[in-house]
């Protein structure tokens, strides 16, 4: 037997556990056969999942790959199983945060909802399964939950009480017509669920510090190394981060009186967003951008297009409640169904008029091309559906944020560079939003390492990109939850950009835009180093 192939046994017992450790996950790869289940995290079951993870990190370990694919690929494991065995071990969610809970509940319940490819017979038995589980998997969640960060239990409010509208909608959609006993177990799910909420402010940690949702520095260059293989420590990424808010903001000074002379770029961003599609005509605006974006790639020859469609739909009424601007959703990696859906929620006619305005100032025509682009073509949706069509396993299923985000900004503004942006307004609001990545920079490392109160950061955000207060907040809420995700977009970007330029130089006159993007894609969404390793490049 060769090492590549008992590598190969070994991977496959890490996903065999990875999948019996987190069901959901499962089914959104498209595993329709741990559809029925929950997981399961009190402090027994995690011991158990630690000591099964050490044991096959410490398999991996010893195996050493002949080829430098291999070697990459199993490089990017063991940071995924490091991370893993950290965040349970140290960070523990399942005993700091009640959304651990709940979010791993509701993403079960909604996987089934969105499944295009599994038959709706199965489809409902395995909702009643999961529904059935709820009472139990609450009651699980109680006796291992210690006291909590009030920002985590607040957040874990404001979710459970969405998941009742979600059960409803799953209930409507997936009911059979002949299971009376479908009904009596939404019942149960939904009482099992409105009694967690009332029984959630107690879990609050009042007397402890405001920021005891912060990992800290340690913890978070744990992640910066092992999630994202970055050498960069926290401290290193701040002073970046703070640097490109300057630099980013100066870049929208100098376009916005390109513009219109002396007008303030956030108040040129406040007029601007007035030009919007009317409410019947905005899931065509972002289909036409998309379209045009998809095209400009193959015409341009930036990057090959993967077998999977991109459909661009209206929100289905069942998925309103938890979907009320956008949402793009991929296939899972094993899935049959290779099509994509980007989901656009229009106001209705029986919203309030001011707030049906106010959302569709958030789909200006400006920024309606880079969010197309970000989330289609060559953005997520080609990034990740080529990674699912990759022969080896590990690069279909282990990611970092730092790639997949980082690439979809990095096309952002590639796609400026090469021509596609058709005014300055349109370049206008792909910098804004590149202001609020370099922002999230220093929120995500402020209030995970130095002491940001939740209020600094939604003022940071406020201050910086104008945000109102109850969008600022809702985004520091998965800040706080989230560490070191949300620097991945800006400073993935600027791996990627830093990548590109190191192979131009490598290249010389051989250099084509296209085969650099053909074998960063090969790579999934791998952190940066490793595919630099892989390309064989310097700094």
């Amino acid at each position: 037997m060769s090492v590549e192939t008992a590598l190969d046994e070994v991977v496959r017992s890490y996903l065999d556990l990875r999948w019996h450790i987190d069901p959901v996950e499962a089914s959104e790869a498209g595993l329709s056969e741990h559809d029925e289940r929950l997981g399961t995290y009190t402090a027994d079951d995690v011991r158990r999942y630690l000591a099964a993870l050490k044991s096959i990190s410490g398999a991996i370990e010893e195996h050493n790959p002949e080829s430098l694919d291999a070697e990459i690929d199993r490089t990017a494991l063991l940071g995924d199983i490091r991370v893993t065995i950290n965040r349970l071990e140290h960070e523990r969610p399942h005993i700091q945060n009640p959304d651990f809970w709940i979010s791993h509940l509701l993403q079960g319940l909604y996987v089934l909802l969105v499944a295009r490819d599994r038959p709706r017979e199965h489809l409902s038995n395995a909702a009643k399964s999961r529904l059935q589980g709820v009472p139990g998997f609450l009651d699980a969640a109680r006796s291992t939950l210690g006291p909590c960060p009030p920002v985590f239990v607040e957040t874990a409010v404001q979710v459970t009480t969405a998941g009742l509208a979600l059960v409803h909608q799953l209930s409507e959609r997936l009911a059979p017509a002949d299971d009376p006993t479908f009904s009596e177990v939404v019942g149960s799910a939904t009482e099992a669920l409105s009694s967690f909420i009332d029984d959630l402010p107690g879990l609050a940690n009042n007397g402890e510090a405001e920021t005891s949702y912060a990992i800290g520095e340690k913890a978070f260059d744990f992640r910066l190394h092992f999630q994202h293989a970055l050498r960069d420590n926290a401290n290193e990424l701040w002073r970046y981060g703070t640097a490109l808010v300057r630099e980013v903001e100066a870049d929208l000074t100098q376009l916005a009186a390109r513009i219109d002379g002396g007008c303030p770029w956030p108040d040129l961003i406040d007029r601007l967003r007035g030009d919007h599609p009317a409410a019947d005509g905005l899931v065509d605006a972002y289909a036409r951008a998309m379209g045009e974006a998809r095209r400009f790639v193959e015409e341009r020859g930036l990057a090959p297009i993967p077998d999977g469609d991109l459909d661009v739909l209206p929100t289905p009424a069942f998925l309103r409640p938890i979907i009320p601007f956008a949402a793009y959703q991929p296939p899972g990696a094993f899935s049959r169904d290779r099509r994509g859906w980007f989901y656009v929620t229009p106001p209705e006619r029986k919203d309030d008029p001011e707030a049906a305005a106010r959302a569709l100032r958030d789909h200006c025509i400006y920024e309606i091309p880079s969010t197309a682009l970000h989330e289609g073509y060559p953005g997520h949706h080609l990034h990740l559906v080529t990674a699912q069509n990759q022969p080896s396993v590990i690069r279909r299923v282990i990611g970092t944020p730092l790639t997949i985000e980082g690439w979809a900004l990095y096309c952002e503004e590639m796609m400026g560079e090469e021509g596609f942006y058709s005014s300055l307004e349109e370049e206008l609001f792909q910098r804004l939003a590149l202001l609020w990545r370099a922002v999230r920079i220093v929120a995500d490392i402020g209030l995970h390492t130095r002491g940001m109160s939740f209020d600094d950061a939604v003022q940071l955000l406020m201050d910086h990109v104008h945000f109102e207060r109850g969008h600022a907040e809702a985004e520091v809420r998965r800040y706080c939850a989230e560490p070191a995700y949300q620097l991945c977009y800006a400073v993935g970007r600027r791996e990627l950009r830093s990548l590109r330029d190191a192979y131009r130089r490598a290249a010389g006159a051989d250099f084509s835009l296209r085969r650099f993007h053909e074998q960063i894609l090969e790579y999934g969404a791998l952190p940066v180093s490793l595919i630099r390793w892989g390309l064989g490049v310097g700094e």
